[in-house]
């Protein structure tokens, strides 16, 4: 084992919340097995780092600045960003050596950290108090997953829906010795909807996040990997994590760990492991998909938050350029009647036929058209920042020159300029409008708040007009909240 150290600076008790400014952790980076001595040394990074991911654009004309203006900027990484929470300082080493590559042990060291994002009281009140229906809770018991109908039911009067979560049912599970997942906590408890989107924002990659609470000295799933990114972070309680290395490198999604159960099995009996560590309180593990894993709770009731990143992959491009495929007509004819598709003899001269074509045609497939399609994947994955609806209508009502307003949180967009005027594109829609609102609409799609009477190049009547405009599609929000 090679050990570095790299300090971060610490603010005690603080807890994270959305404004990532306020969130600080001290880390502690300890390389495990296949991983070496990288001597950094320990400093506050705030720079532009080599983009980790594809940015997709769509076709069409291009702004005035000779290039689409897009709603993912290129993230600056730092111990305040979520990434630098997850991390550590050296976000831009994590970028280039572990991303996808390597998993990277981050070490609480007095501060609380990412703990903050939820506790076992959250859990609770989760779990008994917020109507949480099958979809967001699975129960693991030795190892098998628990049918939802053995905890779940009616809600009662005024709440008849069936498939509510039932607390005391929960609870004697869990006593029982019942590992809890929460699920798609990214849309149930909102500080880990703010971190999650702003995390996918300076990642370019959907994310996900799911609560594991284990029960003392219990394990919920024997070994296995997952077919996306994870990011463990210790909630509550101790819990001992065995990683192997992976026996499929990079697993697709339709390639789980089943389908190599019996290697995933072997390799995690026989193999020493390339991390065994005891994760407390505040530690992140990273992960990069495809590595095995399995981990037991020690002592206490044991939690951790997973935040999995479902990483957009070369793959993607592949399946992007077959769909765009089915415009050919060469590719759309129909096979002979009576052909024997189970006949390789049979099938051979057509996929000779195929081949040539496909290769034609993907040499003809514009780079804009394949954009498109994996921006889908991407802006639609994740999920930009709540918008309020009693709030944002009282605000909207009321809206006049004095009031500011800023771009909502994690919107993906992309604005062009057209024949007649602009274009804003969202995941969902595009928005038209005149191309004397450019200076203000890109004021406000800047980030920065910004007062409705005082946009550029708009008089205070035109400065309301847009904004309450771009507040009910849901692109800007109020500056306060």
């Amino acid at each position: 084992m090679s050990l570095k150290v790299r300090p971060t600076p610490v603010r005690a008790g603080v807890r994270l919340v959305s404004t990532m400014a306020e969130r600080t952790a001290a880390r502690t980076v300890v390389p495990r097995g296949l991983l070496t001595r990288v001597p950094v040394a320990a400093r506050r990074v705030s720079m532009m780092v080599a983009p980790i991911a594809v940015r997709a654009e769509l076709s069409g004309p291009v702004t005035d600045a000779g290039a689409p203006e897009q709603g993912v900027p290129a993230s600056v990484y730092s111990d305040s960003t979520a990434l630098g929470q997850l991390v550590g300082p050296d976000a831009e080493l994590f970028a280039t050596r572990h991303w996808g590559r390597e998993p990277l042990l981050s070490r609480a060291a007095d501060a609380i950290g990412p703990t903050g994002l939820l506790d076992l009281d959250d859990i609770d009140e989760l779990l008994s108090c917020r109507g949480l229906r099958a979809p967001f809770l699975r129960v693991v018991r030795d190892g098998a997953v628990v049918d939802s109908a053995d905890f779940t039911g009616s809600g009662g009067v005024g709440a008849e829906i069936g498939d509510q979560v039932r607390d005391e049912r929960v609870a004697a599970l869990f006593s029982e010795g019942a590992t809890l997942v929460l699920q798609g906590l990214h849309r149930t408890w909102s500080t880990v909807m703010d971190f999650c989107t702003e995390l996918a924002g300076e990642l370019a990659h959907p994310v996900q996040a799911n609560a594991y609470v284990t029960p003392p000295q219990s394990q919920g799933f024997a070994a296995h990997y997952d077919v996306h990114d994870v990011f463990v972070m210790q909630v509550a309680g101790r819990k001992h994590w065995r990683i192997h290395t992976p026996v499929h490198t990079d697993p697709l999604r339709n390639q789980p760990w089943e389908m190599h159960r019996d290697c995933v099995t072997a390799r995690a009996r026989d193999d020493e492991p390339a991390i065994d560590t005891v994760l407390e309180p505040g530690d992140v593990l990273y992960l990069p998909r495809g590595w095995l894993h399995a981990a037991t709770a020690l002592g206490g009731v044991s939690a951790h938050l997973t935040i999995g990143v479902h990483v957009i992959t070369r793959f993607a491009l592949v399946e992007a350029l077959v769909a765009l495929l089915d415009d050919d007509e060469r590719l759309r004819v129909s096979l002979p009647l009576g052909l024997d598709v189970a006949d390789p003899a049979a099938l051979a001269g057509h996929l000779d036929v195929v081949r040539e074509t496909l290769a034609d045609a993907v040499a003809s497939v514009p780079v804009e058209a394949v954009a498109g399609r994996v921006r889908e994947r991407v802006w639609t994955g994740s999920r930009p920042e709540p918008v309020r609806p009693i709030n944002g209508s009282l605000f909207l009502h009321d809206l006049g020159p004095a009031d500011t307003v800023r771009r909502r949180g994690g919107l993906r967009y992309r604005l062009t300029t057209v024949d007649d005027g602009l274009m804003l594109e969202l995941a969902d829609r595009k928005i038209q409008l005149p191309a004397v609102t450019g200076p203000a609409l890109r004021a406000l799609l800047g980030g920065a708040a910004q007062r409705v009477g005082r946009l550029p190049g708009l008089g205070e009547d035109d400065g309301v007009v847009l904004v309450r405009r771009l507040l009910r599609e849901g692109v800007l929000v109020p500056a306060t909240r």
